[in-house]
């Protein structure tokens, strides 16, 4: 959660949080799945085939599921600002991963496409990692494995809204 969000919180959120179970409490269950997503993540990473930073990992996954796309709208999805995302596009582009083609309907707009190089690697990469994951899960228990898919569903809402500003609860508006 950042700085943002947890300071729109009332004090009176506040102390009804610090009163709830310490599962229930939003600060200490943030900072739980914070650090091992976070872990989890850089796990997942050591699994990929080359030395792609995350960003760029990152946005060529993306091209790859969402694309073609405009500069400005894959640093939209990638939560940089538009020259990070530029920079990012020219690397992978002099790896061969995605190509620029001029939009067809406005010649001034470049779309950014994955090529079948970025495609390989992008299939390579969710494999492996995929792999990996798919191990450890079949070690777990089904009790354990069906609180995992219902968490998934949580934190896939949870990521597709994240461009979204918060709701005030007290409201039920965004601000």
């Amino acid at each position: 959660m950042g700085r943002t969000a947890a300071s729109t919180l009332t004090k009176a959120g506040r102390s009804k949080a610090k009163a709830s179970a310490p599962d229930s409490d939003p600060f200490e269950l943030a900072g739980r799945l914070r650090l091992s997503v976070t872990r989890l993540a850089r796990i997942l990473r050591h699994q990929d085939a080359g030395t792609l930073a995350p960003t760029l990992s990152a946005a060529l996954a993306t091209v790859d599921r969402e694309g073609p796309l405009t500069l400005g709208d894959l640093a939209q999805r990638e939560h940089v600002a538009p020259p990070s995302i530029t920079k990012a596009v020219d690397k992978l582009a002099g790896m061969g991963f995605v190509e620029r083609r001029a939009d067809e309907t406005d010649r001034r707009v470049a779309q950014v496409h994955i090529t079948a190089a970025g495609h390989r690697h992008v299939m390579q990469n969710r494999s492996r990692r995929t792999a990996w994951l798919a191990t450890r899960l079949q070690d777990l228990p089904e009790a354990d494995l069906a609180r995992l898919a219902a968490a998934a569903d949580v934190l896939e809402r949870l990521v597709q809204h994240s461009a979204e500003p918060p709701t005030d609860r007290s409201t039920g508006r965004r601000p």
